[in-house]
């Protein structure tokens, strides 16, 4: 039994349940210290003292390997808990001085930034509310939809579909496209159908982004209800173009993208009977009245539709 000093466990601090948690994932000191960014000795000081405050051995150590003991299994998903709630705790707090400071996070993905509709609203933002102060942050795939959810980002310029428990207002429309490797036979096709891209593989996404936004972008199911067949998993815009690129796999995208990411190594390719992409504001449905997210969305509002023509060019 690991002694306490004072004969009384005491709890462990927030900071020492989550170094426990990354080193029951690793079960070595060394790769958990360096995930940390600590010094091995600095770990290992700190599960010792862990263990002093709770009373019990967590790991089994000797000169080969690292095993949870029965005690460190039955505490590990206790300590997640914790460490959940204190997360949550931090990102509500978070969300909550924002509110206080007139500081809205704006979440964008790929080149929502620098649409024009994006900038046309964030100026008009800037001119009608002063207070406001945006702060653009860029997400990846997995993140842009959960930090609405999260509470770390209020808003997000984003390309629908959504969970249920987003709302949306839409600010352009524009054709989707075939992001082909350019050695592809039909990459030298002036348009395509999407039966003649049925036996081409299909870029796949993180298990943790919503399937029915990744399900819109596969176009799957097809309509004649030919399978998708998934690749690789890309989790942002550069993964996904090095991904077609390397020829393991194709993609479906907004027809902008031939501005917004020419390569010479992939080719753009319309694509007849596909259903146009949308690009939205979003915002977390139970947070639409929070001012700094009602000034943005009045303001998005009143913004006149982009038409296919206006998105094509970065330097409109």
């Amino acid at each position: 039994m690991v002694g306490t000093g004072s004969g009384r466990p005491t709890e462990p601090s927030i900071h020492q349940l989550r170094l426990f948690l990354v080193l029951a994932e690793e079960l070595h000191f060394g790769r958990a210290a360096t995930r940390l960014f600590i010094t091995q000795s600095a770990l290992s000081q700190q599960i010792r003292d862990m263990e002093r405050r709770l009373g019990v051995r967590l790991f089994e150590r000797t000169s080969r390997s690292v095993v949870l003991t029965a005690a460190g299994q039955a505490l590990r998903a206790e300590a997640r808990t914790a460490v959940g709630a204190t997360d949550r705790m931090r990102r509500i707090a978070d969300a909550q001085a924002r509110r206080l400071s007139g500081r809205l996070v704006v979440g964008t993905i790929g080149a929502e930034a620098a649409m024009p509709h994006t900038r046309a609203v964030l100026r008009t933002l800037r001119d009608r509310h002063p207070g406001v102060i945006p702060e653009v942050r860029s997400f990846n795939f997995v993140d842009h939809i959960a930090a609405l959810v999260r509470q770390e980002a209020d808003v997000t310029f984003l390309r629908p579909p959504v969970p249920a428990c987003i709302e949306v207002h839409h600010l352009a429309e524009e054709p989707r496209v075939a992001c082909l490797p350019a050695d592809d036979p039909l990459s030298a096709l002036p348009r395509l159908t999407l039966a003649q891209l049925a036996d081409r593989t299909v870029a796949d996404v993180p298990e943790q982004v919503p399937r029915v936004w990744w399900d819109f972008w596969a176009v799957d199911p097809r309509p004649d209800g030919s399978p998708v067949r998934y690749g690789p998993v890309a989790t942002d815009m550069e993964s996904l173009l090095h991904i077609v690129a390397s020829g393991a796999a194709m993609c479906f995208l907004p027809a902008a993208a031939r501005d917004f990411f020419p390569r010479p190594d992939i080719r753009y390719v319309d694509v007849t009977g596909l259903a146009p992409s949308v690009s939205a504001l979003a915002w977390l449905a139970e947070r639409r009245a929070e001012p700094t997210i009602a000034a943005i969305r009045q303001v998005a509002s009143a913004q006149p539709r982009c038409q296919p023509a206006e998105l094509t060019s970065p330097q409109r």
